[in-house]
């Protein structure tokens, strides 16, 4: 398997999978969050200039009003949906799975989703363990050349899996999040790959085709 540099999207999945991680902290009740000491807002605006203001007068429509704010809604669907830490194993895989789809609603027809996410899971495990690369002579070429798998097929897990469209109905893109062991020992998972995918027309029937990676 060759190593190519990550594409902007492989760069916007992984911004997304953070950010919806932040959201869900962000989300958390009041009474989690650690409480910052009243000494430290009270130094901070004694020492902000933007905290200094003239003196209100009576005429001052502000004065004696009391700022009317709401604590923040807790969010326990949120809060769920975090991102599970590195390790996690198979426990946390349904955690990433929501957070992709929720950050990439969905906008294929079922049947095309279905098909591509089938397609996708199956080009990534050729890719990464070499298993079943001759099923697939325009993306990985001649099926005879023999190629060392960079990871091993027992340690290799796909954690979570979306098919969406690329732009246009007749694009699409399978984003991927898995977990392997490479060749040397190292076990690593959260990895992003992205799979690119194009529907053609053969005998009225339409099939999408995957593209060689650049």
């Amino acid at each position: 398997m060759t190593t190519t540099p990550r594409s902007p999207r492989l760069l916007l999945l992984s911004t997304a999978l953070l950010a919806v991680a932040g959201v869900a902290l962000l989300g958390m009740p009041h009474g989690q969050e650690p409480a910052a000491p009243a000494t430290a807002s009270t130094a901070h605006a004694a020492t902000d200039p933007s905290s200094a203001a003239a003196p209100l007068t009576a005429s001052d429509p502000t004065v004696g009003t009391a700022p009317s704010a709401k604590p923040a809604a807790s969010t326990p669907s949120a809060v769920e949906s975090a991102l599970p830490p590195h390790g996690e194993g198979v426990a946390g895989d349904r955690a990433i799975q929501r957070n992709l789809e929720a950050a990439w609603p969905a906008d294929l027809p079922a049947a095309d989703e279905r098909e591509l996410l089938t397609a996708g899971r199956a080009l990534l495990r050729a890719d990464a363990t070499g298993v079943g690369r001759e099923k697939w002579p325009g993306v990985f070429g001649d099926s005879g050349q023999v190629v060392a798998p960079a990871f091993a097929t027992a340690r290799f897990r796909i954690q979570a899996s979306i098919a969406r469209r690329d732009g246009s109905p007749n694009r699409a893109v399978v984003h991927l999040v898995w977990a392997g062991m490479d060749r040397g020992g190292t076990f690593t998972d959260l990895r992003i790959t992205d799979w690119f995918f194009t529907r053609t027309i053969k005998k009225g029937a339409a099939t999408w085709t995957p593209q060689p990676r650049t």
